[in-house]
C-alpha cells in the first residue's frame, strides 16, 4: 500500500500552501473590519486564479480545475488553516448545479466557474433545521410558472451570492429552484452577528410571491432532497479537511509558543501537562487526517451513494469534534494571549465551533451512522473499499 502523494497531488497541496501563505495578510483586516474591502475582494479573486483554485470541484471540459474528491480535500485541509473564513472567498460552486441543464449550466454554473457569479445554498428555515423534511417555503404552480412564498435561515454567502439555490414543496415534493436575487419579492429580513467572524454573511432571506419560470427548476420535480444530500455529503468531507488543517495550525502555534514561553525557570513545554495537551492533538491530528483522507480516496473508487452518505457523516463528526478540542487545548497554553484576538488561535476557537453545528450538527451525524448501522449493517462502515476486489 503506497500512501505518497503522487506528483499531482504534490503540486495541488504546494499551490494551496502558497495562496493560504498569501491570504493571511487579510486575516486581521477581516477580523476587525467584519470583512474585506471590494478593492481586497477583488485581489483575492485575481489570487485565486492566479494559483488556479477556482472552482476546484468542477469539471475541467466546463472550465473549473477538475480536482477528485482527495485532491479537494488536500487542497481543501490547507486553506482551512486561515481564519475569518477566508477560505471560502475560494469559490466551490454548490454540487447541486451539475444538475443543470444546458441552459441553465450558461446562465449560471459557466459564469459562476469562472468567478463572474455566485451562488448561496438556502434550506434552513425557522422550522426546519435538522429536518429539512419540515420545510415551509412553497412553489406553487400558476400558469408556466411558480409563486415562491417561505423564510430561509443561515444563507451563508446570502450577502455576496446574486443567486440562490432555493429548496421549496411543490405539492409536498422537495424540489430545488434557482432563484435570482434581485427578483421582486426577494429581500434580506435581518442580517445577525454571530461568534465567529466570517468574511461573508449569513443573512435571513424572505420569499414573497417570487415569480419564476419553470425552467428555473433544478434537476426534477421531487429531486430536492437528492441534491441536497449531496450537497451536504461534499460539504461534510470537506468540513473534516478543513478542521484538520485548523487544528495543525493551532497545535503548531502552541508548540512554537511553548518553547518560547519560560514560567518557573524553565519553558512550559518542558511541562508533563503541556506536553499532554500537544500529544493529544497530535493523536487527533494524525488519525482524523488519514481517515479523512480514506473515505476521500474511497468516495473516488465510486462508493455506493448511501453509504458515502454515512461515512461522511463519521469523518464530519471525528473531524469537528477532535480540531475543537485541539483548538482549545492551543488556547489554554497561550493562557491569556490565547484569549486575544488578534492571536490567530483564538479566532480559530472561535470560527471552528460551527463546525459541530452547520452542515448537520454532531448529533445528526450521530443519528446517520446509527441509522446505517441498524439498516445495513456495520460491515461497510467498518470496511475498507480498497480492499474489496473490483
Amino acid at each position: 500500500m503506497d500512501f505518497r502523494f503522487t506528483p499531482r497531488q504534490i503540486e495541488l497541496k504546494q499551490r494551496a500552501i502558497a495562496w493560504t501563505e498569501e491570504m493571511k495578510q487579510y486575516e486581521l483586516d477581516c477580523e476587525m473590519n467584519n470583512g474585506l474591502t471590494d478593492e481586497q475582494h477583488d485581489k483575492v479573486r485575481q489570487l485565486i486564479k492566479n494559483h488556479g483554485l477556482a472552482a476546484i470541484n468542477m469539471p475541467a471540459e466546463w472550465g473549473g480545475a477538475g480536482l477528485n474528491t482527495l485532491e479537494h480535500a488536500i487542497v481543501s485541509e490547507e486553506v482551512g488553516k486561515l481564519t475569518g473564513a477566508l477560505w471560502d472567498t475560494m469559490w466551490r460552486p454548490a454540487n447541486a448545479l451539475k444538475a443543470c441543464t444546458p441552459a441553465q449550466r450558461e446562465e449560471y454554473l459557466i459564469p459562476e466557474i469562472n468567478g463572474e457569479r455566485r451562488d448561496a445554498v438556502a434550506i434552513t428555515e425557522p422550522e426546519a433545521g435538522s429536518d429539512p423534511q419540515n420545510i415551509q417555503t412553497k412553489a406553487v404552480k400558476d400558469g408556466d410558472s411558480y409563486i415562491i412564498n417561505g423564510e430561509k435561515w443561515f444563507v451563508t454567502v446570502g450577502d455576496a451570492a446574486d443567486f440562490i439555490l432555493l429548496l421549496a414543496s411543490v405539492d409536498g415534493a422537495p424540489t430545488m429552484f434557482l432563484v435570482d436575487k434581485d427578483l421582486p419579492g426577494v429581500s434580506v429580513k435581518r442580517t445577525p452577528r454571530y461568534t465567529h467572524t466570517f468574511v461573508y454573511e449569513h443573512p435571513e432571506f424572505l420569499f414573497e410571491d417570487v415569480r419564476v419560470g419553470a425552467e428555473k427548476i433544478l434537476g426534477e420535480i421531487g429531486q430536492g432532497y437528492e441534491l441536497t444530500r449531496d450537497w451536504f455529503v461534499e460539504e461534510r468531507l470537506m468540513i473534516a479537511a478543513r478542521t484538520i488543517g485548523a487544528a495543525e495550525r493551532a497545535t503548531l502555534l502552541a508548540a512554537d509558543f511553548a518553547k518560547e514561553r519560560v514560567q518557573f525557570g524553565k519553558p512550559i513545554l518542558d511541562f508533563q501537562l503541556i506536553q499532554r495537551m500537544l500529544a493529544q492533538n497530535t493523536v487527533d491530528i494524525m488519525t482524523n487526517r488519514v481517515l479523512t483522507y480514506q473515505v476521500a480516496w474511497e468516495a473516488d473508487q465510486g462508493m455506493d451513494r448511501k453509504l458515502l452518505n454515512a461515512k461522511a457523516a463519521v469523518i464530519k463528526l471525528g473531524a469537528s469534534e477532535a480540531s475543537n478540542r485541539c483548538v482549545d487545548n492551543a488556547l489554554q497554553i497561550f493562557g491569556g494571549r490565547g484569549y486575544m484576538r488578534e492571536n490567530p488561535v483564538e479566532r480559530l476557537w472561535r470560527e471552528l465551533r460551527v463546525d459541530r453545528i452547520w452542515e448537520g450538527t454532531s448529533e445528526i451525524q450521530t443519528v446517520i451512522i446509527g441509522n446505517e448501522i441498524s439498516k445495513r449493517g456495520a460491515e461497510g462502515l467498518l470496511g475498507y473499499a480498497g480492499a474489496v476486489p473490483q
